[in-house]
């Protein structure tokens, strides 16, 4: 049974269970290394040490979003390229990912020493525990280089078929951190500095084991030159792993606003600045490991939901929707009900060395997670959204609760004191629980099939022999020669030109006869396949290497080498001269054309008036640009990337006699 069949059909809590269960022990180790720290550093040290850790901690979520923005992008260039059954290239990707996060990493270390203190009282550092946080930070930034290329060798191993690999490399560095932890604080007397190099020695014992894991890897093969960065591929790399490294700063800027202001009014209470600090920070760290819990399942549900979606098989997706929040709401809600109930023994866990701490990071816990179940429900929403390929709806649920819990954090610090930091959470919480209900209720209608257009060609759950009978009807033998691949700007008459072209050289043309192709191949709607096409979210799309957008990108790349293994043909759009550009005997033309003269064909085409054809024309072209984005890290209409560029304003006829013209010139048809 193949992939895309299996997440069609197997149950759907059965599919959930295997897929979420390894990412939310993943996620959970990966929170280990700063959750132990935390802990025996505030067991044998005391909080000035938790408050010192949480001040280098979003230094450290920086090197962490770094590796993960190479990480993830080079995973979802990997994943695709795999997908669309082009291995030669992924070692470039590879090597370029890897070289680059060491020279960020080593960029980035060389910034954090030469700024020094000043660094670290920016960030929330005060003079009582300035002497702990620089010996802390100090020893951590020496692997901060080998740490974000480590985070994004883990993306590699992931979509190159070793998930189990991954984890191992992650689980044996966690464990040697715990070990480690104890014998240096409390064996050997290192402080501070001990849990430090516990951290950084466990950091590297996960180098060691992914960097085994290049030398056989299973879908590339690495040399020398595949380390040599490539700015194409980089660039590619980087526009796929931006959400990620969004995210991360996100984190970042939330964290480093809090330890601000709790410095700030920390002093103007009675328990000080270094007890706030402290007690926000042990509160950050069970809030995190909750997280992890709902973004594990989120995380997992991911592949199903996006392969169901783009199958449009509604109900799985809505079964699949409910059974993510009900495991959120259940597995979420007892930790909840624990912290609120034991609060005590939760704050104890990280030290116990003064009373006034105690006494405030218990107060504080039960506030700040007061509505920990509703935030990651709205965690678990903007993860779907995102798997559904709507990007333009999660990413600013996301942004929002970001924004506006610093906005309250200060407002209300200002307002009522130190308290007023904690109080924030609450308050944001129930106002973006509110807009995401409102979100995700239009989005659960959406999925009523009577309201989605009835485009699809075929019907999803067809047989293999069915399957190969509908493209053998679509897909016309040929005989062997030219394929001109063709991108176009809207209102060039670009698919004019093709047609004209294919029946001057009579040769089969290939344009939304693509979409179907990709449908009956992969199973997905065409109505969904058409989408991603005329979206501006495709630009997102790639993030989620398991995505509905993905599903339906690889799927029309697939498509396209199939209608180009029947023979020589004319294809449109799609970015079909990316896809073929490894093949020989194919002509990539570009054609465009003035604005004005786009617009007025638009309004000849379509009878529209000026002002929507002049919308028509950039909308339409850059979901184009976008989509090419997408596929090829490079820019939609870039000369180097086509034989030929050639503005169609000329007329149709002229249009197709020039390319012809031009083939002829090169010899590439008899």
């Amino acid at each position: 049974m193949n992939e895309s069949t299996y997440l069609g059909t197997e149950k759907t809590g059965k599919l959930l269970l295997k897929f979420a269960l390894p990412a939310i022990f993943g996620l959970i180790i990966q929170s280990l290394y700063n959750i132990v720290d935390q802990i025996f550093v505030g067991q044998g040290i005391g909080y000035l040490g938790n408050a010192a850790t949480g001040i280098i901690f979003p230094l450290t979520m920086i090197g962490l979003g770094f590796g993960v923005f190479f990480g993830d992008g080079v995973a979802s260039t990997i994943s695709m390229a795999l997908g669309r059954g082009e291995s030669r290239n992924v070692d470039k990707a590879v090597g370029t990912s890897i070289t680059v996060s060491l020279i960020v990493g080593i960029v980035y270390t060389i910034i954090y020493y030469a700024l020094g203190d000043r660094l670290l009282y920016l960030v929330g550092a005060t003079d009582a525990n300035i002497e702990m946080t620089r010996q802390y930070g100090f020893v951590i930034f020496l692997m901060m280089p080998l740490f974000i290329t480590q985070t994004t060798m883990s993306g590699i191993i992931r979509s190159d078929g070793s998930p189990n690999y991954a984890m191992v490399g992650m689980l044996a560095g966690a464990i040697f951190n715990i070990i480690g932890d104890p014998v240096a604080i409390f064996v050997l007397k290192l402080g501070i500095s001990g849990a430090a190099y516990a951290t950084i020695l466990g950091q590297f014992l996960s180098f060691i084991i992914y960097a085994f894991y290049f030398l056989k890897p299973k879908n590339f093969t690495l040399s020398a030159k595949s380390f040599i960065p490539k700015f194409s591929v980089l660039r590619r790399i980087m526009a796929l792993g931006s959400s990620s490294l969004l995210t991360q700063i996100a984190v970042v800027v939330v964290t480093v606003v809090n330890n601000i202001l709790l410095v700030k009014y920390g002093a103007m209470s009675v328990y000080g600045s270094d007890v706030s600090l402290a007690a926000f920070v042990v509160i950050m760290k069970l809030y995190q490991i909750v997280l992890c819990i709902a973004i594990g399942i989120a995380a997992g549900g991911q592949p199903i939901v996006g392969y169901n979606f783009g199958a449009n098989k509604y109900d799985r997706v809505a079964e699949l929707l409910k059974k993510m929040l009900l495991w959120t709401l259940v597995s979420c809600g007892v930790c909840w009900g624990l912290f609120q109930i034991f609060p005590t023994f939760f704050v104890e866990l990280f030290g116990s060395d003064n009373a006034n701490y105690i006494f405030f990071a218990t107060q504080c816990l039960r506030v700040y997670l007061l509505l920990l179940v509703p935030a990651c429900l709205v965690k678990v929403c903007a993860i779907f959204l995102q798997s559904i390929g709507a990007a333009r709806l999660a990413a600013p649920l996301s942004v929002f609760r970001d924004i506006l819990l610093i906005v309250l954090s200060i407002s209300l610090a200002r307002a009522s004191g130190i308290e007023g930091i904690f109080f924030a959470a609450p308050v944001t919480d129930i106002i973006t629980t509110v807009v995401t209900a409102v979100v995700m209720i239009g989005v659960i209608k959406s999925f009523d099939k009577s309201k989605i257009a009835e485009v699809a060609t075929v019907a999803v759950d067809i047989s293999e022999e069915e399957k190969e009978r509908l493209l053998e009807g679509l897909i016309k033998k040929s005989i062997e020669g030219v394929v001109i691949a063709i991108s176009r700007e809207h209102g060039t008459a670009g698919k004019r030109v093709g047609e004209a072209i294919a029946k001057k050289l009579n040769i089969p043309f290939y344009c939304t006869e693509i979409m179907e192709v990709a449908s009956i191949q992969s199973g997905m709607s065409n109505q969904f396949i058409k989408d991603i096409n005329t979206n501006d979210n495709t630009a997102f799309g790639g993030y989620y290497s398991a995505s509905a957008v993905q599903y339906a990108m690889t799927a029309q790349a697939k498509a396209i080498n199939r209608i180009a293994d029947a023979g020589s043909c004319v294809m449109v759009g799609r970015a079909c001269d990316y896809v073929l550009k490894e093949r020989k005997n194919v002509v990539k033309v570009f054609i465009h054309a003035p604005f004005e003269y786009k617009v007025n064909k638009v309004m000849e085409m379509y009878h529209d008036d000026k002002e929507k054809a002049v919308t028509f024309v950039k909308r339409s072209d850059s979901a184009r640009a976008n989509y090419y984005r997408s596929v090829s890290g490079h820019e939609w209409g870039d000369s180097d990337m086509y034989d030929l560029s050639i503005n169609s304003s000329i007329g149709v006829e002229e249009a197709a006699n020039v390319i012809i013209s031009y083939i002829n010139s090169v010899k590439k048809v008899s």
